[in-house]
């Protein structure tokens, strides 16, 4: 979401999201795993 405007972002498959692995605005590096979903 950015300025209250949802975005459709396609997946190869279906799942749901269990676990939010960073906090809002942490930066992350490349490859580091941001979601637990099964």
């Amino acid at each position: 979401e950015a300025m209250k405007t949802m975005n459709h972002i396609p997946a190869p498959r279906a799942g749901t999201v269990k676990r939010i692995l960073v906090e809002d605005g942490t930066p992350v590096e490349f490859g580091a795993p941001l979601l637990i979903i099964e």
